[in-house]
């Protein structure tokens, strides 16, 4: 896994393991076959927050890394500031993973930058993987020969996960955290945290911080002081 100059870290309970598939099936299974094949099209995540863009990306580095695989997982909202140079070098892994990819759309300096990526990944059997809000289509970009090779991604439009299935994913990802979430918490987790799982894995992330910081079992209290506070 290429170590970047930055504080980027995979989320621990990011594993495909712990994602509940639901309707993204197909977009899991071609992330698990990743592999290294001259002439390979950009795989592409789209999807709403909280649909699961992030952590499948992450999954995905990190099967990789498993396999032996060398792959770098960079996120644009916090790292488009320090320039499209930052991708220089990534033509040499079996897979770059992008995400936030709406961020970089328009900007001539990334784009170019993105091309040649591309291009390189291509010719040496690596794979561009990439997430946004919106399909390739949508995105506003600047380059025509960018805006043509995207336009033959393999795209996925990942579905939100059901509420019926939001409880049972949520046991799983704490569990791969350590923690454990008693009955009475879930239940009350499910009736006063909002009803999109994306927010539920980041109170979730809150939940364990103020349990570790407070030496406290996850407790209703407890939830209740999360949800309740700033």
């Amino acid at each position: 896994m290429r170590q970047l100059p930055l504080g980027v870290q995979l989320a621990v309970s990011s594993r495909f393991e712990t994602f509940r598939a639901g309707h993204n099936l197909a977009a899991i299974e071609e992330l698990c076959a990743l592999g290294r094949a001259p002439g390979q099209v950009p795989l592409w995540l789209c999807g709403a927050e909280g649909t699961g863009k992030t952590h499948l990306l992450q999954a995905a580095v990190v099967r990789l890394s498993e396999r032996g695989s060398a792959a770098a997982y960079l996120p644009l909202e916090r790292c488009a500031g320090l320039g499209p140079s930052l991708l220089d070098g990534f033509e040499q892994l079996d897979a770059v993973l992008l995400d936030d990819l709406e961020r970089i759309a328009g900007d001539p300096l990334w784009e170019g930058a993105l091309f040649t990526l591309h291009n390189e990944l291509q010719e040496q059997g690596g794979r561009l993987v990439v997430a946004a809000r919106l399909p390739p289509a949508a995105l506003p970009w600047q380059l025509a020969d960018l805006r043509s090779r995207v336009a033959a991604s393999s795209v996925h439009t990942l579905k939100p996960l059901p509420e019926q299935d939001q409880a049972e994913a949520l046991l799983a990802r704490a569990a791969a955290r350590g923690l454990e979430i008693p009955a009475e918490t879930l239940s009350y987790l499910l009736r006063h945290a909002p009803r999109d799982f994306g927010a539920l894995c980041r109170l979730l992330d809150r939940l364990d911080d103020a349990s570790l910081a407070t030496q406290r079992r996850l407790t209703v209290p407890l939830a209740r002081e999360v949800l309740e506070g700033p």
